[in-house]
């Protein structure tokens, strides 16, 4: 769009949001450019204000870690995203199918042009921090009902340490300098969570609360998601974590914080079932997204699937 029709779509957008009784975020991971994509028709009927891509946004990873499928992979998807998402204000974070290696972590070799394509992809103004460092994490301050609304957005990939297997089963790394979000992004992220703010959201393309999984997630860096339970645990009176990278949903819950996986878009997962000790209910290995609906005194959560059906939610009261 012209810098213009952006002026005016935004002045429009902020006219509709005060105006609005409640304002909703869509969210969902796990797009595969080369499958159907039918569950927009649902998510197009939520008439959102936002959208959230959680990672895996494309399929361009390559075995051989070069990008040349991710820009094939780039360039379909943006011929088959639906042009509602053109009316939304939309947010990215990566994972490692649209970071170009599969489980890939710091010692991926093409991270840095990775974020470039990225950065272009999602159409990131070049005054915008994430051009001028590395990494793709980032943050947004936003007022609903008078109440500041914190948005973090990780990034899982850039920093992460070499992951430890055993038998084929991913194993924690307890060495001290193990991370997944490496010393510049948790100053950063340290530094945002000493702000003034009513609520906080914290998006994160793996899994911070489960454990009980072999696959990828927090707890393979177990100092890493002790120290950020740790610091979100004088926020849990007001705190929500969203993730992706199942290819299955599900709603977990740890000494008082909340965290919604919403996964696969178009990637349904395998029908085994599967629990965890912070587990609520069950989850969900269909097709599904996630909608966040924030009104007055009150967060509602849906996990919804592919007709738009409810398969699981929770509610929040803040004040």
């Amino acid at each position: 769009m012209k810098s213009n029709s952006v002026k005016i779509y935004l002045l429009i957008f902020t006219i509709n949001l005060v105006n609005a009784d409640s304002v909703k975020f869509g969210l969902g991971s796990c797009l595969d450019q080369d499958y159907p994509q039918p569950i927009w028709n649902s998510i197009e009927k939520e008439e959102l204000d936002y959208f959230v891509f959680l990672g895996d946004n494309v399929y361009g990873d390559s075995p051989f870690g070069n990008l040349r499928k991710m820009k094939r992979a780039y360039d379909k998807q943006k011929k088959v995203l639906p042009s509602f998402l053109n009316e939304v204000e939309v947010y990215a974070i990566w994972d490692d199918h649209d970071y170009g290696l599969n489980d890939g972590g710091s010692d991926y070799k093409n991270k840095i042009d990775a974020e470039k394509l990225f950065l272009d992809f999602w159409e990131i103004p070049q005054n915008d921090p994430r051009h001028k460092r590395e990494g793709i994490y980032f943050s947004t301050d936003k007022i609903f009902f008078n109440k500041k609304f914190k948005l973090i957005f990780l990034d899982t990939r850039f920093f992460r340490s070499k992951l430890l297997e055993e038998k084929g089963v991913y194993v924690s790394n307890i060495n001290d300098s193990a991370t997944i979000l490496g010393k510049n992004q948790w100053q950063w992220l340290e530094k945002e969570l000493n702000t003034e703010f009513d609520f906080l959201i914290i998006f994160s393309s793996i899994q911070i609360i489960p454990m009980d999984h072999p696959y990828e997630k927090w707890s393979n860096f177990p100092n890493d998601r002790s120290k950020l339970l740790g610091i979100l645990d004088k926020h849990k009176d007001k705190a929500i974590l969203f993730t992706g990278d199942r290819h299955r949903s599900g709603i977990y819950k740890k000494d008082g914080i909340i965290e919604i996986t919403a996964s696969s878009l178009n990637k349904p997962g395998s029908l085994f079932t599967e629990t965890d000790k912070y587990l609520i209910g069950e989850t969900y290995p269909e097709e599904n997204y996630a909608l966040f609906k924030i009104s007055k005194n009150q967060i509602e959560v849906q996990i919804k699937n592919v007709n738009g059906e409810i398969l699981n939610s929770i509610d929040l009261d803040y004040l």
